[in-house]
C-alpha cells in the first residue's frame, strides 16, 4: 500500500505538480522532456535554498517569486480549460478567464505554503526514464523524498504541441490529479446548480488537498 501523504507534503507535492501542469520548453524542443522538468525545478530550488526561514517570515515575497517563476512557463488558460472539462464550452469568455485567474492564485498560494511548511530532503528526477512510445508524447518520473526517508512517486505525462513540451497530467502517489480536479469541478457545478460564478468564487486549494488525502487512503 502506498504511504498516505502528510498534509504539508501533499501541499508541496501538489504545488510542484501543478507548477508543471503546462510547463513548456523553448520554441523548438531542443531539450528532452526530462531536462525541461529537471532544470525548471533546480532553478526555483536554487532561489529559495538556504532562505526558507526568511521566506517563512516573508511569505508575500516568496509568493511574488513563485508568481514570477510561473509567469513564463505556465499556461493557466489551458489548465483552467482542462479542469473545467465538459463545462468549458458553455462558459462565457469572462468566466473562462476568471477561473484561469482564480486557479493561478490558488496554485501560487498552495505552492508557497508547501515550500515553507514541508521539510523535504530531496526532489529528484529519475535518471532511468521509460522510453517514449510516440514522438509527441512522453512520461517523466520524479520522486519527493521526505526527511524521514519516505519516498513519494510523481509521474508527468507530456505532450509536444506547436514545438513545446507541455505536461498535460500528473499522477502523485497513485493519485491522478487531472481526474481529481475535473471531478471536483464537476461536483461543485452540480452542488451549485451549474452556477459558474458561484463555483469560481468558492474554488480553494484546501479542497484539492482533501481530495488527494481521500484518494491516497483508498
Amino acid at each position: 500500500m502506498m504511504p498516505l501523504l502528510p498534509a504539508s507534503l501533499r501541499l508541496v507535492v501538489l504545488g510542484f505538480c501543478l507548477v508543471l501542469v503546462s510547463l513548456s520548453a523553448q520554441a523548438a524542443p531542443e531539450r528532452e522532456p526530462e531536462e525541461v522538468i529537471r532544470e525548471s525545478i533546480d532553478e526555483l530550488m536554487e532561489q529559495i535554498e538556504g532562505r526558507r526561514d526568511y521566506f517563512a517570515d516573508n511569505v508575500d515575497e516568496l509568493k511574488a517569486l513563485v508568481d514570477d517563476n510561473l509567469d513564463d512557463i505556465a499556461d493557466f488558460r489551458y489548465i483552467g480549460a482542462s479542469v473545467m472539462g465538459r463545462y468549458f464550452q458553455n462558459a462565457t469568455p469572462r468566466q473562462r478567464s476568471r477561473f484561469a485567474g482564480t486557479f493561478r492564485k490558488t496554485l501560487i498560494d498552495t505552492y508557497t505554503k508547501g515550500l515553507v511548511t514541508f521539510d523535504y530532503r530531496e526532489l529528484r528526477v529519475l535518471d532511468n526514464q521509460q522510453p517514449q512510445r510516440y514522438e509527441d508524447q512522453a512520461s517523466v518520473a520524479m520522486e519527493v523524498v521526505a526527511i524521514d526517508g519516505s519516498v513519494y512517486p510523481v509521474s508527468y505525462s507530456l505532450r509536444l504541441s506547436d514545438g513545446q513540451w507541455k505536461v498535460v497530467n500528473v499522477i502523485v502517489n497513485g493519485i491522478n490529479l487531472g481526474l481529481t480536479f475535473r471531478n471536483q469541478f464537476d461536483q461543485a457545478m452540480r452542488e451549485h446548480g451549474r452556477d459558474y460564478d458561484a463555483v469560481i468564487e468558492s474554488w480553494a486549494p484546501e479542497i484539492a488537498v482533501e481530495e488527494l488525502e481521500e484518494g491516497g487512503s483508498a
